[in-house]
């Protein structure tokens, strides 16, 4: 895994400062960097030296905004644009990375991450002494900080299938959001949004100039990251995989290596569409079918790869098709993660737009007249139509994101049915609904798609697809990358009307009509569906998984976190009532239990260091 950990400040005997780098070449032996000297990663991405009194690490290759990021930055030219620009050094930087700037002699310094948020970079302010690193779990087992874990965070967790940034799942580690800095200095740390996405809701371009626009500037950003290779795809036959696979063809001037899952499952299965796609592109495919033998042999290596708790189930299909990617030697993937976000691509934007056509109706009919005769009818709720519509307007007459809460597990069977009576005495059951408002709010001023895009930016993307894909990759021993997540693709994309993107109900308009003559009909046709994982389905035919599934809900009782009844609930009449539905929280509990058991502290191997 490539990241940067270290410190500053502490006791004499931690010394005032350290940085170590994982990841490429840099991390054979224990080497002292000398002044001016820096250890670069074989795969240029990582770069960590001692420079005029900084210490100095960067992962991840990013270059200046100034010229685009064309080329990866040097270890001088980072130091040399910190003494100018300071705290904003972050807001001149272009492309993933994780950064630590660290004056020892003053005190002063800076950690920061990306716009996105692809790296992740935690951070604990304990004993007089900032700590740092890409997993919170080896921090919180630091000597220095030893930190428990926190009832708030588990309850996220539950909510959210992931624990949202900037919290873990311990008391006082935190981590940097995406376009976020951490300036240090004699007075603590300042957390810093240096970067929040921005829309124009009027479009000042013409369509055809922005489509031709997205077409290049999504081609320069497949070119830019499959300079270091062997480079394939992840190829789920949807509109973002094969278009990445198509480009990375044309710009290798090879067949492109292009690895796909599927289930052999109804209604799951969709490798036909990614077939599709590689033989529009020529490309050299490879296709994995994941069995619940896999899924369960799976389950302990991807709890304990990731630093504290993840229910996304999708984890499991994206590592295997990582690992095949890996037996071919290709060392990078790249993802299409970052399309949805930026043009919509999600079934619930469609969904959301027909819920907001009820706020054209005036406030006074509505309040007035509708939902008073709706829920105060005799015998509306036993006539399907009825029935139908009353629950629109329960729904549209929320607010968002309120209104978002209307598709959550944990909100649909009521907390008080989940967790026990003494855990939610510790925790506030209203801060998942609390963190959606906030960030929901950052962007008021824009269109309410934009608006919904931004949330799920945060959300759905840096803290938990990103997520997913690159700790799944790396536990196979792949790198992820994602073009649609350039600089300029990410800024074409604000400037794209948001009636362009989201058309009525159509999704991706704007993206499926710049690339209509690019994709294959049937990939335009296709609705979105991914690497998704027929988990409940596979509890009902597979004794071992459910076994599996079984015995860990069992052990999770006895943690008083969750309660025996919803436990015996979900082993056995809920999953018989909707597998797929409630599988899912029979996933999120058994990888909670999972990761507990996996709980140890985390070894830092001896990387190259500068001190």
């Amino acid at each position: 895994m490539t990241g940067i950990w270290g410190w500053l400040g502490g006791t004499p005997a931690d010394g005032p400062g350290w940085l170590s780098a994982l990841g490429g070449g840099a991390g054979a032996g224990d080497r002292r960097i000398a002044d001016g000297a820096a250890v670069a990663g074989a795969d240029g991405e990582l770069v960590v030296g001692r420079l005029s009194g900084l210490l100095i690490a960067c992962a991840g290759g990013p270059g200046l905004a100034e010229d685009g990021g064309e080329t990866p930055v040097t270890l001088a030219e980072l130091a040399a644009a910190y003494r100018r620009a300071g705290p904003e050094l972050p807001d001149r930087l272009a492309g993933p990375f994780a950064l630590a700037v660290l004056e020892p002699d003053t005190g002063r310094g800076l950690l920061a991450v990306d716009r996105m948020g692809v790296f992740d970079l935690a951070y604990a302010h304990t004993g007089g002494a900032l700590l740092f690193g890409p997993r919170a779990d080896a921090l919180a087992a630091d000597p220095r900080c030893r930190a428990e874990i926190d009832p708030q965070a588990l309850y996220d967790y539950v909510h959210f299938h992931m624990i949202p940034r900037p919290d873990t799942a311990y008391r006082g580690v935190r981590r940097l959001l995406p376009g976020e800095s951490l300036v240090l200095g004699p007075e603590g740390p300042r957390p810093r949004r240096y970067w929040l996405p921005s829309f124009q809701d009027a479009g000042r371009t013409p369509l055809g100039e922005l489509e031709e626009e997205f077409c290049s500037g999504l081609r320069a950003a497949v070119a830019r990251r499959a300079r270091r290779g062997p480079v394939g795809t992840f190829l789920s036959g949807g509109t973002d995989s094969s278009t990445l696979t198509g480009l990375l063809g044309e710009i290798t001037g090879e067949a492109p290596r292009a690895y796909s899952i599927g289930f052999d499952t109804p209604g799951y299965d969709e490798l036909e569409y990614a077939r599709i796609a590689a033989r529009r592109f020529g490309a050299r495919h490879r296709e994995y079918i994941v069995t619940p033998a896999d899924v369960a042999a799976a389950i302990p290596r991807i709890a304990a790869g990731f630093d504290q708790p993840y229910g996304n189930a999708s984890a499991v299909p994206t590592y295997y098709c990582a690992r095949l990617a890996a037996e071919d030697g290709i060392t990078a993937l790249i993802g299409g993660d970052g399309g949805d976000e930026l043009f919509a691509g999600n079934a619930r934007y469609a969904k959301q737009w027909v819920l907001s056509l009820y706020e054209r109706i005036p406030a006074a009919l509505r309040g007035g007249l509708i939902e008073p005769a709706l829920h105060h009818l005799p015998g509306a709720g036993g006539i399907p139509p009825l029935r139908k519509l009353r629950n629109y307007v329960r729904q549209a007459a929320l607010p968002v994101p309120e209104r978002l809460q209307a598709y959550n597990l944990l909100a649909f069977l009521g907390p008080e049915r989940v967790f026990t009576d003494d855990f939610l005495e510790r925790v506030d059951t209203t801060r998942p609904l609390e963190m959606s408002r906030r960030e929901y709010s950052l962007y008021r001023d824009f269109h309410p798609t934009n608006r919904l895009l931004a949330l799920d930016m945060k959300f759905t993307l840096a803290d938990d697809d990103l997520r997913k894909v690159c700790g799944a990759s790396a536990l196979a021993g792949v790198e992820a990358r994602f073009p649609f997540l350039d600089e300029a693709v990410v800024a074409l994309a604000a400037r794209v009307p948001p009636g362009q993107k989201l058309r009525g109900t159509r999704l991706r308009h704007f993206f499926k009509r710049a690339l209509r003559d690019y994709l294959p009909p049937e990939t335009l046709a296709k609705e979105k569906h991914g690497f998704g994982l027929p988990f409940g389905v596979w509890l009902r035919q597979d004794p071992a998984l459910r076994e599996l599934a079984g015995d860990s809900l069992q052990t999770l009782r006895n943690r008083e976190v969750i309660r025996s009844g919803i436990i015996d609930d979900l082993t056995g009449p809920r999953m018989d009532e909707h597998a797929a539905y409630f599988g899912t929280l029979v996933w999120v509990l058994m990888m909670l239990e999972q990761w507990y058991q996996t709980r140890t502290a985390t070894t830092v191997p001896k990387p190259a260091t500068v001190d």
